[in-house]
């Protein structure tokens, strides 16, 4: 079944156009060239597992005593970041005690993200916040 084109509903029922948006396709065939599973968890469960604690970590640093989420704003030099920890890959960072390659994964992610948004309509994660 095909999701409802909710831009053409009228009345208290429409759904904002920012609202309709959505990361993942909604057609049954094209959602299934997406294998979020087996195609990114399945492959490198370790390796998310760390970025995530890299987040956690950054969160901790930035955001001390708030909920986890990505402030944006706050840092958006990420290809910079990148290239700097890709230096330092394989190594640990004395500072925190976590992994360089694991921040740098982080910063492409966020880059990447960015990019999705900005040219291909991604919407904001749920996770992020806009800096105010």
């Amino acid at each position: 079944m095909k999701d409802p084109d909710f831009s053409r509903c009228e009345g208290v029922f429409a759904v904002p156009k920012q609202f309709q948006r959505r990361a993942l396709p909604t057609d049954s065939e094209a959602r299934k060239q997406v294998p979020l599973a087996r195609g990114l968890l399945d492959y490198f469960p370790a390796a998310l597992a760390y970025v995530a604690t890299v987040s956690w970590a950054g969160n901790e640093k930035h955001n001390p005593g708030q909920d986890l989420h990505w402030a944006r704003g706050k840092s958006t030099d990420h290809a910079d970041c990148i290239m700097r920890h890709l230096v330092e890959r394989g190594t640990i960072d004395p500072e925190d005690g976590l992994r360089h390659s694991g921040k740098l994964a982080w910063r492409a992610l966020a880059l990447l993200q960015e990019e999705l948004e900005s040219e291909e309509d991604a919407p904001l994660p749920r996770g992020a916040r806009r800096q105010k």
